[in-house]
């Protein structure tokens, strides 16, 4: 009796496109951080922005936030309390507990790395989306921000 393997899908090729286009920009992000001297992975850099943002975290909460393992987020954690860059202190209400935050040479560091990449995709819009595609360059950011957010569900 012959078994037969099913095919995979053919990939759409729009799909495709998309993946490797946002592939590119984030490569070409991280470069323009690097840049600035900030040599820090991608997913440290994401848990530092995620303390700016949301304020002092467990690491439970930030593996949570950030979808990763409890072992992800704690090795991430370590290298970065090493460097100076996130300080663990007790939980007020859990002394079981640790509340992670960013220390100020973590701010420093952050602000450095955002202000390089900021600054070379602005020069790199200028350069290549003329005055005429703005609009349409703000409505592929409208429709990037919601596939982002596909199938996440609002706390």
């Amino acid at each position: 009796m012959a078994t037969h393997r099913a095919r995979p899908p053919t990939p759409d090729p729009l799909t495709v496109r998309l993946a490797l286009a946002i592939k590119r920009l984030q490569g070409r992000l991280r470069e323009a951080a690097y840049a600035s001297g900030v040599e820090l992975p991608i997913a440290h850099v994401a848990v530092i922005m995620r303390l700016r943002s949301d304020g002092p975290s467990t690491a439970s909460a930030l593996a949570a936030a950030e979808h990763v393992t409890h072992q992800a987020i704690t090795q991430t954690l370590a290298a970065l309390k090493r460097a100076g860059l996130v300080r663990a202190a007790p939980d007020p209400t859990d002394r079981r507990k640790s509340v992670i935050s960013v220390t100020p040479a973590g701010n420093r560091l952050f602000e450095t790395a955002i202000a390089s990449r900021d600054a070379w995709l602005s020069r790199a819009i200028d350069s290549v989306v003329p005055a005429r595609e703005r609009a349409a360059l703000e409505k592929s950011i409208q429709l990037l921000e919601r596939l982002a957010s596909a199938g996440r569900t609002e706390a």
